[in-house]
């Protein structure tokens, strides 16, 4: 990674949707999936899953500023995810799907707090954005089997219904942010 990477921490629902997205974009150097937001050490998928830790399901993306803004991260965060969907993301309910930007610096949390601004002046969602902008903590990686979830079950049924449209949006509308092939 290069010295100027930095670094975004996104929830919107289960990670392995965010993820195959952002491995995707022009810019992003790296993508990890795991835990945020939650009081317990070392969680578990198992233990994140029981909505008992408090943790959501998040993305840190390790991500070249001067390839790609976070501006441009953002966009399509929200246009990849419902972020008025208060602790769910269709059939998956519960905190850990909660929709939240983990803000690293006073700097994201303006640019996150401007954008909700401006998504909900424009009326681009029919409901009020519920997206929590919060500072971000301890990041705990998730379990091995988590990554690259898509790219190894492509025809899982999750993956195909749930996960792939989702990649095929950013394809459609961001191609532009997509790295060459």
């Amino acid at each position: 990674m290069s010295t100027a990477t930095q670094t975004a921490t996104l929830a919107g629902g289960c990670f392995w949707c965010l993820e195959a997205v952002y491995d995707r974009m022009r810019g992003v150097e790296a993508v990890t999936s795991g835990y945020m937001g939650g009081q317990t050490d070392h969680p578990s998928y198992e233990a994140v899953c029981s909505g008992k830790t408090g943790h959501a399901e998040v993305v840190r993306i390790e991500f070249d500023p001067s390839e790609v803004s976070y501006r441009d991260l953002l966009e399509v965060f929200f246009a990849i995810h419902d972020p008025t969907q208060r602790d769910r993301q269709g059939n998956d309910v519960g905190t850990q799907y909660r929709s939240a930007i983990f803000w690293h610096d006073e700097s994201q949390k303006a640019e996150a707090e401007a954008l909700i601004a401006e998504l909900s002046r424009d009326g681009v969602y029919p409901a009020p954005i519920v997206t929590e902008v919060t500072p971000a903590t301890v990041f705990w990686p998730a379990e091995a089997y988590h990554r690259d979830y898509f790219e190894r079950h492509p025809n899982q049924p999750y993956c195909l219904f749930v996960v792939a449209p989702k990649v095929a949006r950013f394809k459609g509308k961001f191609s532009r942010l997509m790295k060459p092939d």
